[in-house]
């Protein structure tokens, strides 16, 4: 049986393939392949904070009764990546690498500090709650997270 952890722990392996990608293509001075790369790390994040803020956290909240606990957290670190996601974009738009890696730098510390606490303490409490619903999220998730997949 699959459970939460390993779930999203793989979307965000999956989301930080296409953030390494627009590094790499930085470093590179493409910025097409940059923009293209940066782009996809952008859908797929808006996905993945999508399937968590309208599918796994509400379930989560209904069957511990915390609303304002650890999902209001992570639906406040969801508002400032996204800040910081426009603020690289922009730096992109510009052409201005040295920008674009103060605002990547930044916005790294951030994901990683986010997903250590949700794949060390919301995840794991969300295999603890809805371990009785867990086949059936878990099929919501796919479905959200397959539904508007970018491109590779």
């Amino acid at each position: 049986m699959s459970n939460f952890i390993d779930f999203m722990l793989g979307d965000h392996r999956r989301c930080d393939v296409f953030f390494a990608s627009a590094e790499q293509a930085v470093a590179a001075q493409a910025w097409d392949r940059a923009t293209a790369s940066f782009g996809a790390f952008q859908r797929a994040m808006q996905q993945h904070f999508s399937a968590e803020e309208n599918i796994l956290f509400p379930a989560f909240e209904q069957a511990s009764g915390m609303t304002m606990g650890p999902t209001q957290v992570m639906r406040d670190e969801h508002v400032q990546m996204n800040q910081l996601m426009a603020a690289t974009q922009q730096s992109l738009a510009a052409q201005d690498g040295d920008d674009f890696a103060g605002n990547t730098e930044t916005l790294l510390i951030m994901m990683q500090q986010h997903n250590m606490k949700e794949e060390h303490v919301l995840y794991p409490m969300c295999d603890a709650h809805l371990a009785h619903q867990s086949s059936t999220l878990l099929a919501q998730l796919t479905a959200q997270l397959a539904a508007k997949a970018p491109p590779a």
